[in-house]
């Protein structure tokens, strides 16, 4: 039923980003930007920190405009450190991507915003501890968040994330893991 609920939403996520290139959905020049997150975990008394560096692709498409909000998507490809208390791999590594869907403000010097998205993660080591593992190198990284934009051209984010990656018990044992995260994002304009 896990396996089914994330493809679920992995398909979700990628019609979502399909059907934003039809008339009346707002267009931009795209721009690209840096993020730079650090968080951390707690699962079972086993500490993991986490920094990670993101690139961030913005298209600029909007849609649904609602009250001086609207929705856009933004793209992230990750690569990321992981410390862990481990016995067995104390250094981890976590490449992938992200779709993010965006409920943000239209105008402002502040913008604020929420988020959600769903992505998948490959990683360089599945087990860290003698008695902690991950069980597949392959993750779903699912995250919710919120922040805003400011600049004089909306070119910083700072922001909250929970993110959530398991293997949507593809094989068992399907622990997951939870970080909390704070990022910030520059884009090039």
């Amino acid at each position: 039923m896990q396996i089914v609920k994330s493809a679920l939403w992995s398909a979700v996520a990628a019609s979502a980003m399909m059907c934003l290139y039809v008339p009346g959905v707002a267009h931009a020049e795209s721009t690209f930007g840096l993020q730079l997150a650090g968080g951390n975990a707690d699962h079972h008394g086993e500490g993991i920190n986490k920094l990670d560096l993101g690139l961030v692709w913005d298209p600029h498409l909007t849609w649904w405009a609602i009250g001086g909000w609207n929705f856009a998507l933004i793209g992230e490809a990750h690569a990321a450190y992981w410390n862990t208390e481990g016995n067995v791999n104390r250094h981890v590594g976590e490449f992938g991507a992200t779709p993010v869907l965006r409920f943000e403000k239209s105008a402002g010097a502040i913008r604020p915003f929420v988020e959600a998205g769903v992505g998948v993660r490959l990683l360089t080591h599945a087990r860290f501890t003698d008695s902690y593992t991950m069980s597949s190198a392959f993750q779903f990284a699912d995250m919710v968040g919120l922040g805003f934009t400011f600049g004089q051209r909306q070119q910083y984010t700072l922001g909250y994330r929970f993110q959530h990656l398991s293997n949507a018990s593809i094989k068992r044992p399907n622990p997951g893991i939870d970080f909390n995260q704070i990022y910030v994002t520059y884009m090039f304009k």
